[in-house]
């Protein structure tokens, strides 16, 4: 298997290939827990985190994994990285862990992490599979980032609301409310308005990637090739 540029790798993770929006992979947590941006960051950070050590970890050991046993090494190794993400979140955000609940230990059986552990990490040298799993992470988080702010504005006319769970006092009065007397829809709050709100980020990519081919169509010249016309002359001979 040909090891991609980083240039290519870092397209696929944020953009071409993210796990979110085109693998369409760990939806569960991802319409679960983005009723707010602060708890979209704490569990984009904690899966940016074990896909980072897990990639590296399984691309370590490729070569001495036995094949029968591939996968259940896989799941160990992630599982090590989730306790560990979940055991750093008790300690420093306790609050916010609380939150979240059961979304933590089930990074484990996240379909996009397992699925870069296999497909990429497994066949790669250690740093390909260390960016390939940082940019994956970041792509999932900067989805989480952005369903959980689109859904927190218009369900609660707020923006980074209790990111003092996250970060601290130092964050208390970064809420940000751009209208006042702002009515409650919670229906982006509740389930179907997370469904709603990765469908319309869906397509708005799906759209973005019709006009960038469109563009590109038209751009590239119009490559004509003229054939040459072989005429038969007969002589008449007198």
């Amino acid at each position: 298997m040909a090891t991609k540029s980083s240039a290519e790798i870092i397209r696929d993770g944020l953009w071409t290939n993210n796990p979110a929006l085109v693998q369409v992979l760990g939806l569960c947590p991802l319409l679960a827990v983005t009723s707010t941006v602060v708890n979209a960051i704490g569990l984009g950070i904690a899966t940016l985190m074990v896909l980072i050590g897990s990639n590296l970890s399984v691309s370590i050991i490729r070569n001495f994994v036995n094949e029968s046993v591939r996968l259940p090494a896989f799941v160990m190794i992630i599982a090590s990285f989730v306790t560990c993400a979940e055991l750093l979140m008790q300690a420093f955000t306790y609050e916010l862990y609380q939150i979240l609940g059961i979304f933590i230990p089930l990074i484990v059986t996240n379909c996009a992490i397992l699925g870069r552990a296999d497909a990429f990490a497994s066949k790669n040298p250690p740093l390909p599979a260390l960016l390939d799993g940082a940019m994956m992470g970041l792509g999932f988080l900067a989805v989480l980032v952005v369903l959980g702010g689109m859904r927190e504005l218009v369900g609660q006319g707020t923006l980074f609301a209790d990111m003092h769970l996250l970060l601290g006092p130092m964050a208390s009065d970064w809420v940000i409310r751009p209208f006042e007397h702002y009515p409650d829809m919670l229906f982006m709050v509740l389930p179907p308005g997370a469904f709603v709100g990765l469908g319309l980020l869906i397509a708005l990519k799906n759209g973005i990637d019709h006009q960038i081919k469109e563009r590109r169509t038209a751009a590239e010249p119009a490559s004509t090739s003229a054939g040459s016309k072989r005429v038969r002359v007969t002589g008449t001979i007198s």
